[in-house]
């Protein structure tokens, strides 16, 4: 009984923080829903239900553990056709139907459904729903409603849109297009400013601040109306009792029709898609490295759906920016999810009336962004680097998704994928002999019961990569595993992209994942996901050091101190630091280190969220290697946004006789006694005479690093200075 009682007390003294997580995510939650089931010609209402009945359900009932439910991106166009096309009533009957066959997926444990559509035809898809989004919005957030039959057609009027918008000559549309450029700008450049304090509110809650401020300074302060068209403000914002008494009936005469049961298919296909990759995703953030049941998510989820169906709300899924953000303000299990409905619950309770103040444009601009991520140009680059084919693949995928449709789109995708591996493998025998024989074989080593032998023959790609995964699930992450692809003739970008994924888990969670039998193999990219052939053919690319790292090559020879300039991908040596628990670690580069490796200094590339929610962060860090064990703690200056942690459950502790270094530094670590007896009165006056710098120890090691960009030539070497008379101060403590 005792582990039970532990659980229960961990789950209360997290409690602060999943409270404090659910409230920021409820923030980003609000102005989301309303103009995601706005973007779909649903009531504004419709997006928050959907994630208050989401929110709840699947908190209790479900299968992840830091994960946020509510309206997905994905099916802004889905909905949109249904609705148009069914009208509002028919549309929510195939929402609830969407929602029973999400959870027949689960019964029948499909949750590896998206292991069987190629990598880059999932991108395809992806990146023709954020052109939709953007092409369908973009105009409202000018103040320019138009209506064309094709999406293509609304990404073509774009130019004609932006030359209204100059041309404006009704005041009412001027300010209501302003406000849809502002909103953008914000969104655009809020990731841009790491002010901790500014994003202790989200971007889009920042557009709904400033929009129901601004109206009210204009009647309080003014005492002038408001200058946004009508038109172009939010309307239709009910509350909580007229919620209840407007809950739709649902009407089941128009399901006989193929239109009706091709929207149901359709918002099955990317509910479950868009869920199962989100949910992936943010497994890899998870601080306590868990991993979800997919299963039992899909089947909270439908349940959870067909309940949002009824009340008048949309599809419910897993949405990957609400749950990063989610992760990175401490969320440690599924009651965050639960308390960020019930803030949205107090929201509509509360302040209903003031959400109607809020201008049509504002709100499109959110989702405007949201379509340029999903569908960016760095998308293209990135997969243009893995291989000229998969562009193809992205291109045929994103095209016939917005002329005729997803279902559509995604076949034609596959369909892609696999006539260009047949004509880069010049051989159609290869997939017909092989596709139906079992292709992985994997065992225990004798001589080693904890390493897991992998073999792979034939060709492992999109349409059998269910085999391998099927055996890699099986093994702990904690334990060594070697997977030999010498014996087969052809692996593919999408089996590459997860055998990388899983290769970050082993390291996370403290095994070994190896990779071997691809030295045989080429590529045309040096991108690790790139597609592996058999066709030896060596390529070497010698790369030229920028201005930056010929001053770090000259730094390091009067120094005497070695230097790497090369990416390097082994980061084991990160993994215990608490810093990176919720991050990716990409590589790090520019290593300078004495010979003994005790202390080294290096660039490094992580990132922060996934997907579209994804910031790529490079700084400059020290790791120093103590050679002796102390206590594991993180010190850093002590600000107002470390005061306001304290109510979120995070403890400053204070060290005696110290008032100077407890009042300037926050400190935070779980052996308090260990920690005071550490900072002893050498420790606390070497960091109290010294500029501040974040330090994190794992017990082990410290890391110590700065600002948040790279640093500077003068500043790498005043790092380097810190770090080496720290750890000499260090060395003196019993």
């Amino acid at each position: 009984m005792s582990p039970k009682k532990n659980n229960i007390k961990d789950f209360f003294k997290a409690l602060p923080k999943n409270i404090f997580s659910g409230f920021v995510v409820s923030l980003i939650a609000l102005p989301l829903g309303l103009g995601l089931a706005m973007a779909s010609d649903a009531p504004p209402i419709a997006g928050i239900i959907a994630a208050i009945v989401g929110g709840i359900i699947v908190s209790i009932l479900g299968g992840s553990h830091v994960t946020i439910v509510g309206p997905g991106n994905g099916l802004v166009g889905v909905l949109l056709v249904a609705i148009t096309t069914l009208g509002i009533e028919n549309a929510y009957v195939a929402i609830i139907f969407s929602g029973v066959l999400l959870m027949f997926l689960g019964f029948l444990r499909m949750g590896a459904l998206a292991d069987f559509f190629p990598s880059s035809a999932i991108q395809g898809m992806l990146a023709a729903i954020g052109l939709i989004i953007l092409g369908k919005q973009f105009h409202i957030m000018l103040a320019h409603k138009i209506k064309r039959e094709d999406t293509v057609d609304y990404l073509f009027e774009i130019p004609y849109t932006i030359n209204d918008a100059i041309h404006y000559g009704n005041e009412g549309l001027i300010f209501a297009a302003l406000a849809g450029v502002i909103s953008l700008a914000i969104m655009l450049f809020y990731s841009k400013i790491r002010n901790k304090y500014l994003q202790l509110i989200p971007a889009p809650m920042w557009i709904v601040v400033l929009s129901i401020g601004f109206s009210y300074y204009l009647e309080l302060g003014l005492h002038e109306p408001n200058p946004i068209a009508p038109e172009y403000m939010i309307s239709g914002i009910p509350s909580i009792q007229n919620i209840i008494a407007d809950i739709p009936t649902p009407n089941f005469s128009g399901i006989w029709s193929i239109s009706f049961w091709g929207s149901v298919l359709a918002l099955t296909l990317i509910s479950s898609i868009e869920s199962l990759l989100s949910i992936k995703a943010v497994d890899k953030l998870d601080p306590e490295k868990r991993r979800s049941n997919v299963n039992k998510d899909l089947k909270a989820l439908g349940l959870a759906t067909i309940g949002s169906g009824f009340l008048g709300g949309l599809n419910v899924v897993t949405v990957i920016a609400r749950s990063s953000v989610n992760v990175n303000n401490g969320a440690s299990n599924r009651s965050a999810n639960f308390f960020h409905a019930l803030f949205l619950v107090l929201f509509i309770v509360l302040f209903s009336t003031q959400l109607t103040r809020i201008p049509l444009p504002a709100l499109m601009a959110i989702l405007v962004y949201t379509g340029y991520k999903l569908a960016s140009p760095n998308v293209i680059t990135k997969i243009f680097s893995i291989g000229k084919e998969q562009l193809i693949i992205f291109f045929v995928t994103l095209i016939i998704t917005l002329k005729i449709g997803l279902i559509t789109g995604i076949i034609a995708g596959v369909i892609t994928t696999l006539i260009i591996h047949i004509i880069i493998n010049k051989s159609l025998g290869l997939f017909l002999r092989n596709v139906l024989k079992p292709n992985v074989l994997m065992y225990k080593e004798a001589e080693n019961q904890n390493n897991f032998y992998v073999s792979v023959k034939h060709f492992c790609s999109f349409l059998n990569y269910y085999r391998l995964k099927q055996h890699l699930d099986a093994v702990p992450e904690d334990e060594d595993v070697i997977v030999d692809f010498s014996m087969c003739e052809f692996v593919d970008h999408t089996v590459m992209e997860n055998i990388h994924s899983y290769q970050e888990l082993f390291k996370k969670r403290g095994g070994h994942f190896d990779v071997i039998g691809l030295d045989m193999h080429d590529s045309d990219s040096k991108h690790p996901f790139a597609l592996r052939r058999m066709l030896p053919v060596p390529k070497i690319i010698k790369n030229s050091l920028t201005r930056r790292q010929t001053n770090i090559e000259s730094l390091a020879k009067n120094y005497n101190f070695n230097y790497k300039a090369r990416k390097e991908k082994e980061v084991a040596f990160l993994n215990n630091f608490q810093f990176f628990d919720t991050k990716r670690i990409n590589h790090i580069y520019n290593e300078l280190s004495h010979e003994d490796k005790a202390i080294k200094l290096f660039d490094i590339e992580f990132s922060e969220g996934e997907f579209i929610a994804k910031e790529v962060i490079r700084k400059t860090m020290l790791y120093i290697n103590l050679n002796k064990t102390i206590p594991e703690f993180t010190l850093e200056k002590e600000g107002f946004l470390q005061k306001v942690s304290a109510f979120a459950g995070f403890k400053d502790i204070n060290i005696e006789n110290h008032d100077d270094f407890s009042d300037r530094f926050y400190l935070l670590g779980d052996n308090e006694k260990a920690i005071s007896e550490f900072f002893n009165d050498d420790v606390t006056h070497f960091f109290e005479s010294n500029p501040y710098y974040h330090v994190e120890s794992n017990g082990e090691a410290l890391l110590i690093f700065g600002k948040e960009r790279l640093a500077g030539l003068k500043e790498i070497k005043a790092l380097f200075d810190f770090g080496k008379r720290l750890k000499e101060v260090i060395s003196c403590v019993r």
